[in-house]
């Protein structure tokens, strides 16, 4: 089934059927995985890279720091790896769950050549391949490309499951900005644009250099990103609206302006609000859209109660291949991104992707089928966290949930 036939199809009110085996939670990669080393100087640390951002907490591999709907994790990763890492030049499969790298090639690529066109400075000697066979120039640092496994989510969420995937890609990719920030590392290169099947998204990460040894104070710390958990429902109590203008604006910014943003609120002024230019937060609409939320979540009746929900909408029903690939990766990096900033204003989060018949901009008086909910990201008091709001931010679930 084609891409746009399966978001029409996910976005109707047809109920997925019984589940199905998931079958195993990594691909078969070849050989034995080799276990990743410690990065020497100005070497790219792929072991801390990947613990911070893919492997798996648990034997089961239920708990990573990248979320999933329904915790199935259908995201692989082949790395890409160039110069300057712990890692030989070459391309591996990982495995989460052992964490540990699987040789799919060795020198599967040439170094990119410098300007005076011989290899980068340390790359040892190759012979050249035959012209016919040459191929392609790869970067220092490790391209990560990230695939699917659509088995792994089909399983639960049948026919629903072709945002899921992309929405799912796009968290494993925000996972891997945050852990190489974390590291201190050069800012990485994810690619969201949507142009390809496969990979769905890629991401650059560039070996450390003088400029990315100082520590940014705004990046997160390794101890943020492992404790990354969506909180079970109930998510009760409003956010003040300090954090909420902080949660839009990184999604916002992560989104690169392919989405709409908004926040549904409950008391003590329900309303739907967004950002005004100037970051100040202003009312959309009034009245409480929690419980329409509700229905349209694929039934998660807990969101009529939740403290705000976070929506991504856009991706209109004419929208190609591309497109809403585009759309639902930049979402899925975008609320991956805003889940830090929720946790640093002391918020519980969980993302919601599953949305059926969710129509914002008609809901709201505007063309139908041109605005529909793309991604939502729960949000509530973290418990303990005493932030709630006196004035308010104005100025049991159906089986299939994410």
């Amino acid at each position: 089934m084609d891409l746009v036939t399966a978001l029409a199809r996910a976005r109707s009110a047809e109920v997925p059927g019984p589940d199905t085996p998931a079958g195993p939670r990594v691909p078969a990669w070849p050989g034995p995985g080799l276990a990743l080393p410690p990065a020497g100087r100005g070497r790219l640390d792929l072991d801390r890279l990947l613990r911070l951002s893919l492997a798996a907490a648990d034997p089961t591999g239920r708990f990573r720091p990248a979320p999933s709907a329904g915790a199935l994790h259908p995201v692989d990763a082949v790395l890409v790896v160039g110069e300057d890492c712990s890692l030989p030049p070459g391309r591996y499969g990982y495995d989460p769950l052992t964490h540990r790298a699987h040789p799919l090639s060795h020198r599967a690529h040439r170094p990119v050549p410098t300007p005076s066109g011989t290899p980068s400075p340390g790359a040892p000697p190759t012979a050249p391949p035959a012209p016919h066979a040459r191929p392609p120039a790869v970067p220092s640092g490790v391209t990560v490309e990230l695939t699917v496994t659509p088995r792994r989510t089909e399983a639960h969420y049948g026919h629903r499951a072709g945002p899921l995937l992309l929405l799912d890609t796009g968290h494993a990719a925000a996972a891997l900005t945050l852990a190489a920030l974390a590291l201190g590392a050069v800012p990485p290169r994810p690619r969201l644009d949507g142009a390809e099947e496969t990979p769905q998204a890629t991401v650059h990460l560039p070996p450390p250099s003088a400029e990315s040894a100082t520590t940014d104070p705004a990046a997160p710390t390794p101890a943020e990103l492992l404790a990354r958990r969506s909180a079970p429902p109930p998510l009760t109590g409003t956010p003040d609206p300090g954090a909420l203008r902080a949660v839009l604006a990184t999604a916002q910014a992560a989104g690169a302006g392919h989405l709409r943003w908004c926040v549904a609120v409950g008391d003590p002024a329900p309303a739907l609000l967004d950002s005004a230019p100037d970051g100040t937060l202003r009312r959309l609409a009034a009245g409480d859209a929690r419980p329409a939320l509700a229905v349209w979540a694929a039934g998660q009746r807990w969101l009529a109660d939740a403290g705000a929900v976070l929506l991504a909408h856009g991706c209109p029903s004419g929208a190609d291949a591309s497109r809403i690939r585009r759309d639902h990766l930049h979402a899925g990096y975008a609320v991956g991104r805003a889940q830090l900033t929720a946790a640093r204003h002391g918020l519980a989060t969980r993302p919601v992707g599953s949305w059926q018949r969710a129509d914002l901009g008609a809901a709201l008086g505007g063309a139908p089928e041109q605005n529909w909910i793309v991604h939502g990201l729960a949000l509530s008091l973290a418990p303990g966290s005493g932030r709630a709001s006196g004035r308010g931010p104005s100025g049991g679930a159906e089986k299939r949930t994410t």
